[in-house]
């Protein structure tokens, strides 16, 4: 699964469990899909950023990124 289809479902599951009106075992079943899903963005994220640094080295330049911006 690719980032933005694993975003864009993590941030439809905070918005199920912040309306409050699923049951306690939907809802963790939701949160533990949750946590998958926020691992899996950052390891694409870090994967993505060492990408940059090893791009970044290669020109003797440092590149910074923002992981809030992505």
């Amino acid at each position: 699964m690719n980032y933005e289809v694993s975003y864009k479902r993590l941030q439809e599951i905070i918005k199920s469990l912040e309306e409050e009106t699923i049951s306690l075992d939907e809802s963790l079943k939701l949160y533990e899909e949750g946590i998958r899903l926020y691992r899996h963005c950052n390891k694409l994220l870090e994967s993505a950023q060492l990408k940059i640094t090893r791009f970044s080295n290669d020109t003797l330049e440092e590149i910074e990124i923002d992981i809030e911006e992505v």
